[in-house]
């Protein structure tokens, strides 16, 4: 398995998908969670089928070893660790995806290293890094109460409010799983069955920690720097992040495209990949 080195000499593992020998630019992918193994993203419905798939395993998880200094778990800090990745890499410029909390990553790498990127891409982003929690995520999962998983997964989402055990967090997000996708039917189903395994509670709690005022403030005034083309994908039926967050990340770069997916949710590439992938492709091959 392929290894690089960080800027604190941890040794941090990736995968590469995809075709050796590519005539296409390889995607840098970043996993939200966070702290959720990156095997979620799979292969993006089939965004590997023309490109090669650089996916980071971030400090804590995968096969990343866990972090002896707990504040590098935050994400200013997981950004310094994109940057080794490139330089291990030789790429000089490149094209970043984050998806979820991935995507305030790749928000601090953009703003730390702007002349590096060529594309950015942010999957269902929300947006604590703007400073506004937008409530219509809670408004599209009630919106879907007459569907047949609504009851169960309802009281699910209050009990993992208060839940500590880790079986029985696991056990609740499968119950609440529905909410994350568009549809609940066999792939989705496979998709979320996977998740309790994935999670890494101690990256997932140092995410956030210690991060200051001032440097979210510096991050955002760095987005304003950024002179790649942004696309922020949304889900009509994310009821995670919802749609609204979206359109207040987007409105935080220079020059961003809000591209919402219709019959979408927080997953784009389990639940429409024929229509997540070409319009990732398409905005990767705009200059």
């Amino acid at each position: 398995m392929p290894y690089f080195r960080t800027a604190d000499d941890a040794e941090l593992h990736y995968r590469v998908l995809g075709p050796a020998g590519s005539a296409l630019p390889p995607l840098l992918c970043l996993a939200g969670g966070p702290g959720r193994d990156a095997a979620y993203l799979g292969d993006l419905g089939g965004l590997a089928g023309g490109r090669q798939l650089i996916v980071p395993d971030s400090r804590g998880t995968g096969a990343s070893p866990a972090a002896t200094d707990p504040s590098r778990y935050a994400f200013p800090h997981l950004a310094e660790d994109v940057e080794a990745l490139r330089a291990h890499l030789g790429l000089a410029r490149f094209a970043l995806l984050g998806h979820n909390a991935g995507a305030t990553v790749a928000q601090a790498y953009a703003a730390a290293h702007p002349e590096r990127l060529t594309h950015l891409v942010l999957v269902c982003p929300g947006s604590r890094l703007q400073g506004e929690l937008p409530d219509d995520a809670r408004e599209i999962f009630t919106s879907r109460m007459h569907e047949e998983w609504w009851p169960r997964a309802a009281v699910a989402v209050q009990e993992l409010a208060e839940a500590s055990d880790l079986a029985e967090v696991r056990e609740l997000l499968y119950t609440a799983a529905p909410l994350a996708y568009a549809r609940w039917e066999a792939p989705q189903r496979a998709h979320a069955a996977a998740e309790g395994g994935q999670l890494g509670p101690v990256p997932r709690a140092g995410f956030w920690q210690g991060v200051a005022e001032t440097t979210r403030e510096a991050v955002l005034a760095g987005l304003r720097r950024v002179g790649c083309p942004v696309l922020v994908v949304t889900g009509d039926r994310d009821a995670v992040a919802g749609m609204r967050a979206g359109e207040l990340v987007a409105a935080a770069f220079p020059d961003a495209r809000v591209r919402p997916l219709h019959l979408v949710g927080h997953y784009p590439w389990v639940d429409e990949p024929d229509l997540f992938r070409p319009l990732v492709e398409e905005f990767l091959h705009t200059s």
